[in-house]
């Protein structure tokens, strides 16, 4: 019987680890394992841009590029791991309860936006954390044209002034003139918790921020959360009330519930400790990928993000080293010390910086071509072409 290497989640880190799971045994000339994709949709769903329009097409299929590769997908959604059984049991599309048996397991099952327990939260406020949110989103901004004029309809508050945040907010003025002309009295508002103006993404970048902000007639409020929402706006904690028909939450990011299953160390985003092969700590059997994975990216004491970024090359060294753990080969050790941000800031332009300390390096159109670039190019999958396939699987190939 085929040894079998069993992947949860196709995400980018779900992906990738297949893929470069795929690369080593084709290198090895090994037929005697087996690779399993398990996942709700054999697409990979392009996250980072969620906040664009047209969400709906933000999606690559995966059948023919995991057919290619020898890869079997199963569809399906993963809701308890046994790890003394070395069983996942997963809801099929039919609604019923089925397992799947693994020599080795990678844990790529991605994080999700955690909305907090405030009044009207659930009922009222809108996010582009998943596709199917994003899309609901984006047919309620179609929609407000078909309402009378008001300062409700006009204004988007953003609760959160963090990387998520600020890309939503800064695409917001042309999506909503798009809709509502342009000679909409539009108000876009972003209220963060922080003291300053894009505090959290470092003092290089923030000037781009507020330039950015002045220029598309952001609004930003400051030392402030929201209190609750209801349907026609929000309440701050410092008692203010903003008259609001669309409120986006983008604040507060955490593993899938999934890794409370596994004994094992969790940081405090719940993402498990992962030796420098990406094995969850304390297990044999069990490898982290993606925003699951708590992983040292450089002996300097910075650890990989939530973001593709990381998500990619985290895959590529996951796949190889489970496949190399079963092939009995030595395996890679993770290393990603480039660290580089892109932030798009709507119609004017983007930021870009290089290293943890995010030095400048582009501003304006110059970054928003990069951005683009990245968005649009590199952080999807490859063609479904085996050999094309495999070789962009590498993880010495530089992610950043």
């Amino acid at each position: 019987m085929k040894q079998h290497i069993l992947i949860v989640g196709a995400g980018f880190g779900g992906v990738w680890s297949a893929l470069s799971a795929a690369r080593l045994l084709d290198q090895h000339d090994r037929n005697d394992v087996r690779i399993s994709v398990l996942a709700p949709q054999a697409e990979l769903r392009i996250r980072p841009r969620f906040y664009e329009p047209n969400v709906h097409t933000m999606m690559a299929p995966l059948g023919a590029l995991f057919d290619a590769v020898g890869v079997n997908f199963v569809q399906g959604v993963a809701e308890n791991i046994d790890v003394s059984l070395k069983q996942i049991s997963y809801r099929n599309v039919a609604g019923s309860l089925a397992t799947l048996g693994y020599d080795r397991l990678v844990l790529a099952a991605g994080s999700k936006l955690v909305r907090p327990d405030l009044q009207g939260m659930l009922e009222h406020a809108f996010d582009v954390d998943e596709i199917e949110q994003a899309t609901r989103l984006e047919v309620h901004l179609n929609s407000l044209g078909n309402l009378p004029d008001s300062p409700a309809r006009n204004t988007v508050v953003v609760a959160g002034g963090g990387f998520t945040g600020i890309e939503t907010a800064t695409e917001m003025p042309a999506r909503l003139r798009a809709v509502l002309g342009s000679d909409a009295n539009i108000r876009v508002i972003v209220v963060d918790r922080g003291p300053k103006i894009g505090a959290a993404l470092g003092e290089g970048i923030s000037p781009s921020i507020i330039e950015a902000s002045e220029h598309l007639g952001i609004e930003w409020i400051l030392n402030a959360s929201v209190e609750s929402v209801d349907a026609g706006g929000v309440t701050l904690s410092d008692g203010q009330r903003i008259e609001s028909s669309t409120v986006i939450w983008t604040v507060g990011f955490r593993a899938s519930p999934l890794t409370e299953q596994v004994p094992a160390t969790r940081d405090r985003q719940g993402r498990l400790h992962v030796n420098g092969h990406l094995k969850v700590l304390g297990q044999n059997d069990i490898y982290a990928s993606g925003d699951v994975a708590y992983a040292a990216t450089d002996d300097l004491g910075n650890y990989a993000v939530m973001s593709c970024q990381h998500a990619i090359a985290l895959g590529r060294y996951a796949g190889n080293n489970v496949a190399a753990d079963l092939l009995g080969v030595a395996p890679m050790t993770y290393s990603q010390p480039k660290y580089v941000t892109c932030l798009d800031l709507g119609a004017w332009g983007a930021v870009y910086t290089e290293g943890w300390d995010r030095q400048l390096k582009l501003v304006g159109e110059e970054a928003k071509e990069l951005k683009t670039q990245i968005n649009s190019v590199w952080i999807y999958p490859p063609a479904a072409d085996r050999a094309t396939a495999l070789a962009a699987a590498d993880p010495s190939i530089p992610v950043a």
